[in-house]
């Protein structure tokens, strides 16, 4: 990094500070091919043209830049020589070291996005040489549980009372819950709560469907939004993916403002709302940040993905939201360089936003530390409810 970036993250106290990555998923720790590698470093479900790379892009120069040096190559080495390096390592040892080179003292690991492909919470956690927690994918439980009853014989018309059953034994050691509503109905949902009659006409609809043999994925917008109440129900932490993903979302019914008339009829629930990714529509987050008292967001998989210009998406998330609405995450799946760099352009981000405001309205070095620390990692410990008790990794790395 340049002296004048090094010099603002040691002001505003963010080259040290620990961060709590409140959205993340698992690695996985095998040795991969280049095609392998280059599925992960994408959101595009299919490979670059003939002739072409997904290096050749914003996340894709931020590895060759920043992941190279933790692996030991100079900045800039070429994709085949960093590939090449990883494979050395092998790929339980460079992702140990991209992990552990973060900062990151907490992870809280959505489990319900190809499991069966990476680390679980707790084979994270030692990877990462931090703690890990754990949210449920509301989607992935209400299947896996209809999928049971069906084999069991039927048993649809108990639907809700055993997603109820079930939800309550995974809160027992989940944090908070996501839904995947964006994906399969969009955010123009209708707000209300179903009637349960409602509610068991379209259960009965899709375990007649698995029954002949039908697929189990959920799209019915009366069940997911029975989902989301039952979440609301219990004062539930509740993530919601918001804006940018793969190929899956339509993107135009993936805007927050959408949710404004759940936030309303939610908002004196006990609920907190998360606003997970949100580009490019972290502004319109931030307005509903500001509105709602139980409405916190982040740009995670943003950060990774706008590389050299995630600078500016992280200064605009700060230009309406309270900074206590703000949270810190890297979204990274499948390989341990989206964390890295999800950790290191946050903090270079943020140092050099709290920097313009200094020069700029003479913003003290408290304050800026006081913000730090509360998008860093206190605002996320305090939404969900994780007490005060920080547990500071060792920070490494070669950036």
């Amino acid at each position: 990094m340049s002296t004048d970036v090094e010099s603002a993250l040691a002001e505003s106290g963010l080259d040290s500070v620990p961060l709590l990555d409140h959205h993340c998923h698992g690695v996985t720790t095998d040795d991969l091919d280049r095609e392998s590698f280059e599925t992960y470093i994408s959101e595009s479900d299919w490979p670059a043209p003939d002739g072409a790379t997904h290096f050749d892009s914003q996340v894709g120069m931020a590895i060759r830049r920043y992941c190279a040096p933790v692996l030991g190559l100079p900045s800039f080495a070429t994709p085949e020589e960093y590939l090449e390096r990883r494979r050395e390592l092998g790929g339980v040892e460079a992702s140990e070291r991209l992990l552990r080179a973060t900062g990151i003292s907490d992870l809280v690991i959505e489990v319900g996005h190809r499991s069966d492909e990476i680390l679980d919470p707790g084979g994270m956690a030692a990877a990462a040489a931090a703690r890990a927690f754990e949210v449920v994918r509301l989607e992935q439980l209400a299947e896996q549980l209809l999928e049971e009853l069906v084999r069991r014989g039927g048993g649809s018309d108990s639907f809700r009372d055993e997603f109820a059953r079930t939800l309550d034994e995974r809160l027992r050691r989940a944090i908070g819950v996501k839904s995947i509503a964006a994906y399969r109905i969009g955010l123009d949902f209708a707000p209300e709560r179903p009637g349960d009659d409602d509610v068991d006409e379209a259960v009965r609809a899709w375990a007649d469907r698995i029954a002949r043999g039908g697929p189990s994925r959920l799209e019915d917008a009366t069940i997911i939004r029975h989902l989301l109440w039952a979440a609301v129900d219990r004062a539930c932490a509740i993530q919601f993916h918001i804006g940018y993903g793969d190929s899956d979302v339509d993107l135009h019914r993936c805007d927050p403002l959408l949710l404004t008339e759940f936030l309303r009829l939610s908002r004196a629930s006990g609920a907190r709302v998360l606003l997970l990714h949100c580009y490019p529509f972290h502004r319109e987050a931030g307005y509903l940040a500001q509105v709602f008292p139980h409405v916190y967001f982040d740009v995670g998989l943003a950060i990774n993905y706008t590389g050299s210009r995630s600078d500016a998406v992280i200064a605009e998330t700060l230009e309406l939201a309270p900074f206590h609405k703000i949270l810190f995450s890297t979204d990274a799946f499948g390989v341990a360089e989206l964390y890295y760099l999800g950790a290191i352009l946050f903090r270079r981000g943020l140092a050099r936003a709290l920097d313009a405001f200094a020069r700029q309205d003479d913003w003290p070095a408290p304050e800026m530390r006081r913000i730090v620390e509360s998008i860093a990692f206190r605002n996320a410990r305090r939404v969900y409810r994780l007490g005060d008790e920080l547990f500071e990794p060792e920070l490494g790395g070669g950036a």
